[in-house]
């Protein structure tokens, strides 16, 4: 059964274009022309010989000395020529294509590569890219910041403390004139301030925390992650010291998976019972789920 008109159109639209951009892509370094032949030289001619037939032909045809408009576009198109066969890197790439033509795709890539790619410092590159993935990184922090920020002053809680906050600074004497709105905007910033910490998820931006910056600073994140490394094996592999309160502290965090913040806003007497139990050591650990789980079902 025959295709619906709608799907027989459509096909031929895809192979129309394919044709057009194989077509473009083998024409890429001299048009319909062969480069050998707009020099008149064969495809395994030396450099030498290219440019001497080059300099002949470019001052036959130079628009000073031969006024004719097609001899001026045959001018271009044979500067156009040595320009390619002149580089052994581009006339490798072209004698490619010319024994290759079906590999489209990998021809064109590999002509604009040569063509523009040489051009750009990588270095330059390099740090443009950095500046401009640090901006939009910036911009999208400070946004989300300032949503999150929005979102917790229109709650009850935050209205709550700034009101408790207000009577804190009045010395207990509010106005009861004075609405929410009306509050001193000095004691809003301040409130702002004190509930920076509490943002989970979008933290206040930083210029430290920015992807051009950490790449900066790699060799020193390195070198200081390198000398920790080497400090924490000396003192607790060789020595057998006892671990401190902190490194204890850090085992224990990352045992449980628990992030920094929440383990932070832990009281210090359930830091401590944690801290004490050892629970780097996998018996330990499993231990203390046990009795979790022994609690849990205990309380329902």
């Amino acid at each position: 059964m025959a295709p619906p008109a709608k799907e027989r159109w459509c096909l031929a639209l895809i192979i129309v274009l394919l044709s057009l951009f194989v077509q473009s892509s083998t024409a890429i370094y001299c048009g319909e022309d062969d480069c050998y032949a707009l020099l008149g030289v064969a495809q395994d001619a030396n450099a030498s010989d290219i440019k001497r037939s080059y300099y002949k032909l470019s001052l036959e045809h130079h628009p000073d000395k031969n006024p004719d408009p097609e001899s001026k576009k045959l001018f271009v198109k044979i500067a156009t020529a040595y320009e390619i066969l002149k580089d052994n890197e581009t006339r490798a790439q072209y004698d490619y294509a010319i024994e290759h033509p079906s590999e489209v795709f990998y021809n064109t890539a590999q002509y604009y590569r040569a063509k523009y790619g040489h051009k750009s410092d990588p270095r330059a590159v390099l740090v443009g890219l950095l500046v401009v993935l640090s901006a939009f990184q910036y911009l999208n922090n400070v946004a989300r910041y300032n949503e999150a920020l929005a979102t917790v002053k229109r709650t009850p809680a935050y209205k709550n403390r700034l009101k408790a906050l207000e009577l804190e600074r009045t010395g207990g004497v509010s106005s009861k004139k004075k609405g929410p709105k009306q509050i001193d905007q000095k004691l809003q910033e301040e409130l702002s301030n004190e509930l920076d910490l509490q943002i989970k998820g979008a933290e206040k931006p930083s210029v430290w925390d920015l992807l051009g910056v950490r790449f900066v600073l790699l060799p020193y994140t390195i070198i200081k992650l390198l000398v920790w490394y080497s400090s924490w094996v000396w003192r607790y592999k060789v020595k057998k010291a006892p671990y401190s309160w902190e490194d204890a502290s850090y085992l224990t965090r990352r045992s449980l998976g628990v992030p920094l913040d929440a383990w932070t806003n832990l009281d210090e007497y359930k830091k401590e019972d944690l801290v004490q139990r050892r629970l780097w050591e996998k018996q330990n650990l499993e231990n203390y789920y046990a009795e979790m789980r022994k609690e849990s079902k205990r309380r329902r």
